[in-house]
């Protein structure tokens, strides 16, 4: 398939007039063809347009016929091949088995999606029936579904070019809501996402939907992304990247007369706690794994281990001194643009600063490479100096050496939102875990035992969000089938002909679902 550098405006390939962009090679730092032109705001009001031409009708689409959609797009993703995996390791750098990983869970939340729609349990039916005889005043019949905001704009990930991305779970999650969806190409991936954007085009097509449920956008700037947030069809926003970025859009977005939810995830360090007994017993077995979990990807995944906290003594040094001798052996990484790998040696200079570098990775051979750090401080200086809770995204982690179990609730207690809380544990250090809990129940989204936050679960339970600045919506997920929640409000109908209602309120119940009957669950 030939890359054309066009947007894609529902079903039509546009051109861009705005400043090019093209993908890098960040292993060789070389542009890729072709060059992608941004968008104007003429052409964001035509895609706006049409969203919300298509919306009245997508939204009422069939729930079979939305779930074949969503299949429809994991297919036509899937047939893309080779092209899509070559493409994607080429603007990113990396490896062959990850994209091809990516491309599994993309299509892995598409059907998952899928199958939340089929069930229609997120419709959330309750009715309560009416009660003519009630005194003192009679109870009305009442009925309530949830119903899709409208047009979503979804800003694609720079660190996952297919899961987070173009037909990633924003896109997944707002399609099966019954939401159009315009989304703001990465500008790292610009390849990758015309690939899939059409794959999605294609399935729109063939599924005999409106031009407007899908459009791709490409821009150098903040000029499509704000224009897009401040258009007043577009009704949601999901956004994966940056504290600055997704600050940016939640200012745009509640400076509007109509102001609108954005869902960022913005910035987590992930604090990992090492509890006495735990450490007593495989001090050296823990630092393999965090080792691992820390260097994966490069550390490129919001959930990378930044932080551990723990209680000094001889098991903390043992656990230092593995840990560090693995990282010294550990292989420098691409990073996936050369702005992330600027930041990332900004980062790590500014920790020097800050804090005792205890273990680096072997150096850089190549471009925008990923060397390894490993820095230690004391719970006092922690506590003293922001600066040491500041995310460096990449393979850098900090290891906070505390006096007491005290001291350990105390720095907790400082912590901002994050996104994963991981404690490792045996049975001994029950008693302090517990008494940990509740902070930590405020101060992250999901909570793991004896395991590494890196590695997000696509199911039903999974949480992926926090309080701010993990997200800016903590009551909120990014990955699994609640995420579809965000894009979605209550509507109640009373007194309606049966025959006007909806017809998932209907008093026949035609698609068999379990409401809330005058209070009790169908089964």
């Amino acid at each position: 398939m030939t890359l054309t550098g066009n947007m894609l405006i529902g079903q039509h390939a546009i051109p861009g007039s705005r400043e090019a962009i093209r993908g890098i090679n960040p292993a060789t730092n070389a542009a890729l063809e072709p060059a992608y032109h941004g968008g104007t705001r003429e052409q964001v009001e035509h895609a706006c347009a049409l969203a919300w031409s298509a919306f009245d009708s997508y939204r009422e689409t069939p729930l079979v016929a939305r779930a074949e959609f969503l299949e429809a797009i994991a297919n036509e993703v899937e047939a893309l091949g080779d092209e899509l995996i070559e493409r994607a390791v080429a603007e990113t750098g990396l490896p062959h088995p990850r994209i091809q990983g990516e491309r599994g869970r993309t299509c892995q939340q598409l059907r998952t999606f899928a199958r939340t729609v089929r069930s229609g349990e997120w419709l959330d039916v309750r009715v309560d029936t009416p009660q003519p005889q009630r005194q003192p005043l009679p109870r009305a019949d009442l009925r309530q579904r949830q119903v899709p905001l409208g047009p979503v704009a979804v800003f694609g990930a720079s660190n996952f070019p297919l899961a987070f991305s173009v037909a990633g779970g924003d896109t997944a999650s707002a399609l099966a809501a019954g939401c159009p969806v315009i989304v703001k190409a990465h500008s790292a991936h610009p390849g990758t996402s015309e690939l899939v954007g059409r794959a999605v085009a294609r399935a729109v097509k063939h599924c005999g939907l409106p031009d407007g449920v899908f459009s791709l956008l490409f821009g150098s700037g903040r000029e499509v992304g704000i224009a897009l947030v401040n258009d007043s069809r577009i009704k949601a926003v999901g956004f994966t990247g940056s504290r600055s970025g997704g600050i940016a859009l939640c200012k745009a977005a509640q400076a509007r007369p109509e102001p609108i939810p954005v869902y960022a995830e913005m910035s987590s360090i992930n604090p990992v706690y090492l509890f006495p007994a735990a450490l007593q017993s495989r001090s050296e077995t823990l630092a393999q794994g965090f080792v691992t979990s820390l260097t994966q990807g490069a550390g490129q995944f919001c959930t990378n281990p930044g932080l551990v906290i723990a209680v000094q003594g001889p098991d903390l040094a043992r656990f230092i001194n593995t840990a560090s001798d693995l990282l010294r052996h550990s292989p420098a990484q691409t990073m996936l643009t050369p702005g992330i790998s600027n930041a990332y040696e900004t980062g790590v200079g500014t920790l020097a600063e800050h804090a005792q570098v205890v273990a680096s990775g072997l150096a850089a051979e190549g471009p925008n490479q990923c060397q390894a750090h490993l820095f230690v401080t004391g719970a006092q200086d922690f506590l003293a100096n922001h600066r040491l809770q500041s995310e460096v995204f990449g393979a850098a982690s900090l290891i906070v050496q505390c006096t007491s179990a005290e001291e350990m609730h105390k720095v907790t207690e400082h912590l901002e939102g994050q996104l994963t809380a991981t404690l490792h544990l045996d049975d001994h250090d029950l008693e302090h875990a517990r008494a940990l809990l509740p902070t930590l129940e405020r101060k992250a989204g999901r909570l793991l035992v004896n395991g590494w936050p890196t590695g997000v679960e696509v199911c039903d339970a999974m949480v992926h969000g926090g309080p701010f600045p993990a997200t800016s919506d903590s009551r909120s997920t990014s990955v699994g089938t609640a995420a579809i929640l965000r894009f979605l409000r209550p509507v109640c109908y009373q007194d309606f002909p049966d025959s006007l209602l909806p017809t998932a309120l209907q008093q026949a119940n035609p698609l068999s679902l379990r409401r809330l009957l005058d209070g009790q669950r169908e089964a």
